[in-house]
């Protein structure tokens, strides 16, 4: 492909990515292209933002979007396919008024000083789950940065209100689940004159435990953390908020945060047990939204990330910008070293390329040494390729098709497989040139296509989901 004909392609599909999907389908069978593995049986849960507009309000970022979610299943090397708008009451309000009802990540509704500064205090939340799913005791549940995760049926993805409430303002959708207790643990952030950091463990609707609480003056935006056996690794890039500014402002929540370099990076490890906080440990200034793994070696503590030079990358994924195919900042997958000891900290690039949306072999590698790690790739404008990336040589494997541009890779195991990359990876790619999706199904080895279930209609960029065994 030529430069100019590469880079109207880009745009095309930017343009697609990030338009308004409207139509709900149910499909007992989609046309499949190739062979489905066998042993390949139950399903992929995903959600993403689907709606970019709230009556004639056009939301400001991709990370506003109303959610929807996905799911394909697999039996008998059929798929399956359905999607659903999550009815969440953010979801409800607009349907109902036309209007925005919930300030969302970058776009807010006409709010009053006196509205703002109670808000801060009775907080008014949305829970548009257009993050990611996961699952609580029996329950599936879809999320995003708030407290409020959204209980839904994984075959109808009927909504059914909000499971519980996380222990803070702000929380993540990349809770770890803890194979030994059953829990799900996660992160919440707790604004106010006293702003705290809580770790808490969730093992039900009605059984939450406190874990950790750590005192902060101005909370860093964090998107993820990290797990081993042992620790949980909160990672700080300096992206921070005066909580009060939050109140007072008068902007959209996002907006409220400053990037201060000065800061520096920080690392508090705590200790899963005892609940015993160490650091911060300091390293040179980092964005992240992602970490891809972390594990222990000896004394030290090693975390790897998706890391960003600096916070460029949330101006960037404004809807404006991303539909005129604009570029986006580099994304490396770092490695930072903690010596818990010494108390000092060492970094290095794992890949000479960008990776971003990571995935890994999560039950069996997750807190533990690993060699692989898969994601998504490209250089300059939207993820054009999806990446294996081998941690250990630094070595990168590829696929890549003329106009298409690839999701989340998600890694399924071959049962019983003693191999770590044994396996299967599940892709939504959008091709532009079609103005369709289709799932790829990767032989996550050599990543060798093996099949693709076309999609009625296009499915705009989303960011994670789970594949749940039948």
């Amino acid at each position: 492909m030529a430069a100019t004909d590469t880079t109207r392609t880009a745009a095309t599909g930017a343009a697609l990515g990030f338009s308004t999907l409207d139509r709900e389908v149910r499909l007992d069978t989609l046309p499949v292209e190739g062979v489905l593995p066998p042993w390949l049986a139950g399903s992929l849960l995903r959600t993403g933002p689907a709606q970019f507009e709230a009556g004639d309000q056009k939301l400001n970022h991709w990370f506003d979007g109303l959610a929807m979610l996905h799911r394909f299943s697999f039996e008998g090397g059929r798929v399956s396919y359905a999607n659903r708008f999550l009815h969440s009451r953010a979801y409800r309000a607009v349907q109902e008024t036309g209007k925005l009802g919930y300030g969302e990540f970058a776009t807010d509704p006409c709010r009053s000083l006196f509205g703002r500064v109670t808000s801060m205090f009775r907080p008014h939340f949305s829970d548009n789950g257009a993050v990611n799913v996961s699952r609580v005791d029996d329950e599936f549940i879809a999320m995003t940065e708030t407290p409020l995760p959204v209980v839904f049926d994984p075959e109808t993805l009927e909504a059914a209100g909000v499971a519980y409430e996380a222990p803070g303002h702000l929380s993540t959708a990349h809770p770890h689940h803890d194979p030994q207790s059953g829990e799900l643990l996660n992160y919440a952030a707790k604004l106010g004159p006293r702003s705290t950091y809580r770790f808490y463990g969730q093992r039900s609707r009605e059984e939450q435990r406190p874990i950790a609480s750590i005192p902060v003056r101005k909370p860093a935006y964090v998107h993820s953390f990290g797990l081993t056996d042992r620790f949980l690794i909160l990672a700080e890039g300096p992206f921070v908020v005066d909580p009060m500014r939050l109140a007072t402002g008068g902007r959209p929540y996002i907006e409220n945060y400053t990037w201060e370099p000065e800061r520096g990076g920080r690392f508090h490890v705590v200790d899963r047990a005892t609940g015993e906080v160490r650091g911060p440990y300091v390293s040179d200034p980092f964005f992240t939204f992602h970490h891809i793994n972390a594990f222990e070696d000896g004394g030290s503590l090693v975390v790897d990330l998706c890391a960003y030079e600096d916070a460029s990358i949330i101006d960037a994924l404004y809807l404006d910008r991303l539909r005129g195919g604009g570029d986006v900042p580099s994304v490396r997958a770092r490695r930072f070293t903690i010596d818990l000891d010494g108390g000092t900290v060492s970094s290095r690039d794992l890949y000479d390329g960008n990776f971003e949306l990571p995935r890994i072999a999560y039950r069996t590698h997750n807190g533990r040494p690993y060699r692989y790690a898969y994601g998504i790739g490209g250089e300059g404008t939207w993820a054009s390729r999806v990446v294996k990336l081998d941690v250990q040589d630094g070595t990168g494997t590829h696929w890549a098709a003329d106009g298409c541009f690839p999701g989340e890779p998600v890694f399924v195991p071959e049962p019983g497989a003693e191999v770590e990359d044994a396996g299967v990876l599940l892709s939504v790619v959008l091709d532009a040139a079609r103005g369709t999706s289709f799932l790829l199904v990767l032989d996550s080895g050599d990543l060798s296509e093996l099949a693709r279930a076309e999609v009625p209609h296009h499915i705009p960029f989303s960011f994670h989901g789970q594949f749940f065994r039948a």
